[in-house]
């Protein structure tokens, strides 16, 4: 599942339920030690930045999982919303949740509330979400015949995305970068085949060799339908996309090669002829092993989690690229100037955009330790 993101001093400070309005005003004071404030004339500094301009005064900061339950308020509508599917495809409520940590924070990037998984009915995939397994997929993608059934993406079933990009768009007003977001095909397919969550990967992974054209056929599905996806964001005002191929790392690299790089070539080249000006992002998780595989998507930008060094991964990927990321979850158990300082650090590492995706991914996993200590 991939849920939306504000900085990580901003999400470490909030995730204790006191003094909320006191660590808001502290966290807006990170960001505004970064540099000076965006001029509302320009393009938003985070798209400038992904697409590689030089002379920027700073790093955009942002982070990937920016609307949440780290967050007070959100907790209040999830209450009131006790149903993620509500909370994600519903237009008002996606708007609202949205605008939360852009309204505390005011980061460089606001990226919409949703999943990776959302597309899914559109193409013929009913899936569920269980509070204690995630999403379940009753019926498993293994066969050809299951393949053929597969629909075209409905984008019709999507309005709820349109209609919440375009009112996000014009709520925010230039202050900030508007990003989407989708799951790469290799990604998708996991959940597809697997039935949900897993793991062990075992039933595509076998597939690789057992049922390799059922494979190539989801894939290839999945990759037409995910760039209409792209598309579709982008004509509703998204102006930057952000690819997760979050499971590609669970692949040896010359695995990754095969059987997802193709796919995410697919789209970042019918992207790029069709939305020229809209910079493409890939994150991997585990990324480490494939820096170079991604660099050759053809992407602008490639996002370094933290087990990365920021300098050793700007060497690898050389200077014709974007990069962001990446700070140790571990920071965020450390004193606030420590962590202030690892931020920092980072910033004069890189000319690039700032986000912090495992930071918050792991403090998610660990809110109720979070608020046990502070």
């Amino acid at each position: 599942m991939m849920l939306p993101t504000a900085t990580a001093t901003a999400v470490f400070l909030t995730a204790a339920p006191s003094s909320f309005s006191t660590r808001r005003r502290r966290s807006r004071a990170i960001f505004a030690s970064l540099s000076p404030s965006f001029s509302a004339s320009e393009e938003p500094l985070l798209v400038r930045a992904a697409r590689g301009e030089d002379g920027l005064p700073r790093p955009p900061a942002w982070m990937m999982r920016q609307a949440g339950r780290y967050m007070a308020e959100y907790q209040a509508l999830a209450k009131r919303h006790p149903s993620f599917r509500e909370r994600s495809e519903n237009t008002d409520l996606i708007v609202e949740i949205t605008l939360q940590p852009w309204r505390a924070f005011a980061p460089d990037g606001v990226i919409l509330f949703s999943d990776i998984l959302t597309p899914l009915p559109a193409i013929g995939v009913p899936f569920d979400i269980s509070d204690s397994k995630g999403p379940v997929i009753q019926s498993p993608v293994r066969s050809k015949e299951q393949v053929r059934e597969l629909v075209p993406i409905d984008l019709d079933m999507l309005q709820f995305v349109g209609e919440s990009l375009k009112i996000l768009r014009n709520e925010i007003d230039g202050k900030a970068a508007l990003l989407g977001f989708v799951g790469a095909p290799w990604t998708i397919a996991t959940y597809i085949v697997e039935g949900g969550m897993t793991n062990t990967y075992t039933n595509i992974k076998s597939m690789c060799h057992t049922a390799p054209d059922v494979l190539k056929g989801l894939l290839s599905h999945l990759a037409q339908a995910i760039s209409d996806y792209i598309i579709y964001q982008v004509n509703s005002r998204a102006q930057c996309i952000q690819i997760f191929d979050s499971w590609g790392g669970q692949l040896p690299p010359h695995v990754w090669e095969q059987w997802s790089k193709p796919y995410i070539k697919q789209i970042v080249s019918r992207i790029k002829k069709e939305c020229p000006n809209v910079p493409l992002v890939l994150y991997i998780n585990g990324n480490g092993g494939l820096l170079e595989r991604m660099k050759n998507t053809g992407v602008d930008v490639i996002g370094l989690d933290w087990t990365v060094d920021m300098t050793d991964g700007r060497r690898r990927l050389g200077n014709g690229i974007s990069v962001q990321g990446n700070v140790d979850p571990a920071f965020l158990f450390s004193p606030l100037p420590v962590l202030t300082d690892e931020i920092h650090r980072l910033v004069k590492a890189q000319r690039f955009p700032f986000n912090l995706r495992y930071f918050v991914f792991l403090l998610n996993a660990h809110v109720q330790f979070i608020n046990e200590i502070t």
